[in-house]
């Protein structure tokens, strides 16, 4: 029973490591950005890594065409989507960093 404790310790090894890389990891996707729009270019939000938004733009030239409540449903729609895109690369680098240690695929959340 005992012999087995040196697994154990290259277990915890590799956990450590792990760790470091998806701290890692998350600090690069907290530099890198994702956009999106709606209506054709109305409305564009960028949004990081972290899921936060970064920056909004509006097309000022549509806007004074839009009602408020439809402006408020194209930055919706907008940040929805950019979230999207965020969440859809945040889980591709994610893939790539389970792959590298080996971890079988869906592994990481």
């Amino acid at each position: 029973m005992l012999k087995n404790l040196g697994n154990m310790g290259e277990l915890i090894k590799q956990a450590k490591q792990m760790q470091e890389k998806m701290k890692t990891l998350q600090e690069e996707l907290a530099r890198k950005t994702v956009w999106a729009d709606s209506a054709a270019g109305s409305v564009i939000a960028t949004v990081n890594g972290r899921m936060e938004l970064v920056k909004l733009s509006i097309d000022k030239a549509r806007v004074n065409v839009l009602d408020t409540e439809m402006l408020e449903q194209l930055i919706v729609s907008a940040v929805s989507a950019a979230q999207g895109k965020a969440a859809d690369m945040m889980k591709a680098e994610m893939a790539k960093v389970a792959a590298d240690a080996g971890l079988p695929p869906g592994l990481l959340p």
